[in-house]
Parts: structure tokens; C-alpha cells; sequence
């Protein structure tokens, strides 16, 4: 079938499900930003099937290739929550949770902005293929094997990576940490 009859399907699809998908979405995350970036991958990812329109029912299929990407994504933040509390011994879940609801402190705001401002340049510090073996894990939510073959690399090269970014974020957060608890002189 001709590109020309996918791009009309699948404009068909985003105009009859998209507002439907995102509020389904954001329902079950509780972020509707964080819904229409799953919506918009949901979308893309029934864009790189070869015959979409050839699928028995493209809206289900959509609708599970969104929840699908949703529960990874809700696991990455409580996991990610689970890491700040680890490394940094104060900040809960039921704080993060609070975060997200808008109860926050001004200072644990200030405090969190400062560490994702830290991590995001951990991160820029990195070499180019960890930051990018990284970056497709735990913002694209790519599994190793996808990230493989994405990079042209093997899986423990991956592997390899994400522990190289990992470890070297807990580093810059640990030196932040140790910072903030040193007495400031005059």
C-alpha cells in the first residue's frame, strides 16, 4: 500500500482517538503532559508498523501500545522516586507523591529543582554513546535489546552504559549532597 494510504490512516486515527487516548492517559498517570507525550508515542509507535491500517481492530491496538508504554512509564517514576529516596534519605514517596499534588514546600521544590538541574548535567557531561544509550532507556523507556540494535551495538555494550551513566549521575548527587551539608563560611 502506498505511504500516501498509511499517512491518511493514521491522520484518521490521531483526529478520531487522539483526545480520547489523552484523557484515558492521563486518568491513569495523573499528568496530562505526561499523557500526550504517551499518546504521541502510542501514535508513533503504530506509525513504524509496516500495514497499520491492515491491523483487526487499530484502535485497541492503540489504546494497549499506549497502557502498555503508560505502566512502564509510572514504573520509571516510582523507581526513580525509590532512587532519590535511596540516595538522598529524604525524600519519600508519599513526598514525591505530595510533589506531583502540588503540596510541596517551596524549599523541597527548590531542593528538587536542584537536583534535576544536577542530573541534567550529569548527564550532558556524559560520552556521547552513554548519554545516548541512557537518554533511550530512560526517557524513551527502550528496552536493551532495542537500544542495541538502535546503536549498532551489543546488549552488554548497553549494559555496560547504563551502569557508566548511572553511576556517574550518583556521583554528581552524592557531591551535591555533600556540598549542601558542609557549613557555609563567611
Amino acid at each position: 500500500m502506498p505511504d500516501s494510504a498509511k499517512d491518511e490512516f493514521l491522520a484518521a486515527m490521531v483526529t478520531e482517538h487522539q483526545s480520547a487516548l489523552e484523557k484515558y492517559l492521563a486518568r491513569k498517570m495523573d499528568n496530562p503532559d505526561d499523557a500526550a507525550e504517551v499518546a504521541q508515542e502510542a501514535f508513533l509507535r503504530l506509525h513504524r508498523l509496516e500495514s497499520p491500517q491492515q491491523l483487526d481492530n487499530a484502535r485497541a491496538f492503540l489504546f494497549q501500545v499506549a497502557t502498555n508504554l503508560a505502566v512502564d512509564q509510572l514504573r520509571r517514576r516510582k523507581l526513580h522516586f525509590r532512587f532519590l529516596k535511596i540516595e538522598g534519605g529524604q525524600a519519600s514517596e508519599a513526598e514525591a507523591a505530595d510533589l506531583n499534588a502540588g503540596g510541596a514546600s517551596p524549599e523541597q521544590i527548590l531542593g528538587a529543582r536542584e537536583k534535576l538541574s544536577a542530573i541534567y548535567s550529569a548527564v550532558e557531561e556524559l560520552p556521547l554513546k552513554v548519554r545516548q544509550a541512557f537518554l533511550l532507556h530512560r526517557k524513551s523507556g527502550l528496552s536493551y535489546n532495542d537500544i542495541s540494535r538502535e546503536m549498532g551495538v551489543s546488549v552488554s555494550s548497553v549494559e555496560k552504559y547504563i551502569l557508566q551513566a548511572l553511576q556517574h549521575c550518583r556521583r554528581r548527587l552524592a557531591a551535591l549532597y555533600a556540598a549542601e551539608e558542609k557549613p557555609r563560611e563567611r
